[in-house]
């Protein structure tokens, strides 16, 4: 069945943003991946420099909303707790590559699983009253590919992949619910994007929203662990 002329514009809306979505990350996965696997002088570096970003965009929206001064320092206080969570687990010389990797790959499989299925699929939306653009569809989505993500890495690893999996399953939810708390800042405080410094994304916050609370919840974990080890051993 051929699609209607009203129909084909519709389904081509859904993905008229994919071509900046891949050109904005072309450049800034690499980018996380160096920073990460040399460590060191240049991924305090580049932490410290998207610590900034988010601060500042942060303190826009706030004056945006003309929220109180307390809203603008647990924001502030929320990204620096995930920016030291990041550098603690990244410290460790054994396993601290390993341990951002396993995060970044987890958070970038669930947003690129929630993007497919939501645009793909379509249907009832999660939360229509703090992100309209969001679909149930896309959340399973994403949480599938997070855990796939997380039997993946159990297969390199001596973590059982139930364990993995599970885990990964709890990150993923994590990721959502730090998407969600973004969405519904922005939603609180009048503003479509965190900024403009991402195109096809948006804000800096509006690209590491979901990381932002993953690196809260994994150095809780790998508290619990031990040794900063957040999967492997």
């Amino acid at each position: 069945m051929t699609p209607s002329h009203d129909t084909a514009p519709r389904l081509a809306d859904r993905w008229a943003d994919l071509r900046l979505r891949v050109l904005s990350a072309s450049i800034l996965i690499p980018l996380a991946l160096i920073s990460i696997w040399l460590g060191g002088l240049l991924f305090a570096l580049v932490l410290l420099a998207a610590t900034v970003g988010g601060a500042v965009e942060w303190t826009e929206m706030v004056r945006a909303g003309r929220a109180s001064t307390a809203a603008l320092a647990a924001g502030m206080l929320y990204i620096l707790l995930a920016a030291a969570a990041l550098l603690w687990l990244r410290a460790d010389p054994a396993v601290g590559r390993t341990n951002l990797l396993f995060l970044l790959s987890l958070v970038w499989a669930s947003d690129i699983g929630a993007y497919a299925a939501g645009r793909a699929i379509g249907g009832p939306r999660l939360a229509p009253r703090i992100s309209p653009a969001k679909t149930i569809a896309g959340a399973i989505g994403g949480l599938l590919a997070a855990v796939a993500v997380g039997t993946i890495a159990a297969a390199a690893s001596s973590t059982h992949f139930v364990i993995a999996g599970a885990l990964s399953a709890f990150l993923g939810m994590v990721a959502q619910a730090g998407d969600l708390a973004e969405s519904y800042a922005k939603r609180r405080f009048g503003v479509k994007d965190s900024g403009r410094l991402i195109p096809g994304h948006g804000g800096l916050l509006d690209r590491v929203d979901a990381l932002l609370a993953v690196a809260l919840a994994a150095a809780v974990l790998a508290l619990i662990n031990g040794r900063g080890v957040l999967l492997w051993k």
